[in-house]
């Protein structure tokens, strides 16, 4: 057995759905166009950071000086499906990802654990755990170690897990087997585009950040356009209807990493009762959650424009 292989067999033993390898080239030209076009079309809204670090986020050796390989792992967070009950007081929905606790320092301890096991069965190496914060177009990695296919909602879909993907990486020095891309097998349905309560996603392939609900109720952190706060819906915290109407997701397996927290009581929220919270109430009931990211504030804005489209 050869160490990447070696590699994989332990990475998948920890928990990860899915791992592949790429060596550590840039990114293609391809994509360090779209990306910069996306970015001057002023998509990116105010996430300013995307701008920063250009050259990092598109080339993995200047993260790590030296760097060959880059290991790509992904987690399946698919929640298994809850039994609806009926609410006498209006709710407010919640993505699927932001039900479980923060996978990013999961992912990290997994990944140091796996970083660990590799320096144990190799001579020293350097390395850079990565999840989703470093500036590194991991979409794009990941497609180029086989993991899965950048669908028309703009996310990675693997044809066996579907597109409810967490992914982390480990830039190293040591040189590994590169694995080859898997064939695009998207559909073309446009179904993904058609769920899109907002527009943000079109059919040409291109994503307007600034209208996703995902980005109005966690990234904006500024008051929703009246034009799209209807169309909000009853979203609270994220939005997943467009990896819902893929047909991927519908022959999906549900998370199988029983480490990894699911708080099915998270899926809707009582919105008086989110209204009320104190700060310090927020903070304790939302513990290790990403729902503390965007603050209080912000998602009580939200809350109210929910309340207001459920009551039209």
């Amino acid at each position: 057995m050869t160490i990447t292989e070696r590699i994989k067999e332990k990475a998948l033993e920890l928990g990860f759905d899915l791992v592949g390898v790429t060596d550590a080239s840039p990114v293609g030209t391809e994509q360090v166009s779209r990306l910069i076009g996306w970015l001057d079309a002023g998509y990116a809204g105010r996430m300013t950071w995307l701008h920063s670090n250009l050259e990092k986020r598109t080339d993995p050796a200047k993260l790590l000086p030296g760097a060959k390989s880059v290991i790509v792992v992904a987690l399946n967070y698919k929640p298994a499906q809850q039994k609806t009950q009926a609410k006498t007081a209006p709710m407010g929905r919640v993505a699927q990802f932001a039900q479980y606790d923060d996978y990013h320092p999961f992912i990290k301890k997994m990944l140091r654990q796996l970083a660990d096991f590799i320096a144990s069965t190799t001579c020293p190496m350097q390395f850079k755990i990565c999840v989703d914060s470093t500036p590194l177009l991991e979409r794009a990695l990941a497609v180029r170690a086989g993991l899965g296919m950048i669908g028309k909602n703009r996310m990675l879909v693997n044809p066996r897990i579907g597109p409810q993907i967490f992914l982390g990486e480990i830039v190293t020095n040591i040189e590994l087997d590169p694995d080859k891309p898997l064939k695009d097998s998207c559909p073309g349905c446009g179904k993904c585009v058609a769920a899109c309560p907002t527009g943000a996603l079109k059919q040409d392939g291109s994503f307007d950040a600034t209208k996703c609900i995902s980005y109005l109720t966690i990234e904006a952190n500024t008051d929703v356009p009246a034009e799209l706060a209807p169309k909000i819906g009853n979203h609270l915290f994220g939005c997943a209807e467009c990896l819902m109407a893929c047909p991927y997701q519908q022959k999906a397996p549900t998370c199988a990493n029983k480490g990894f927290v699911h708080h099915p009581d998270r899926a809707e929220l009582n919105l008086n009762e989110f209204l009320n919270l104190t700060e310090e109430q927020f903070k304790i009931k939302f513990a290790r959650s990403p729902i503390l990211r965007p603050g209080l504030p912000h998602l009580k804005k939200i809350a109210q424009i929910c309340i207001q489209n459920l009551s039209a």
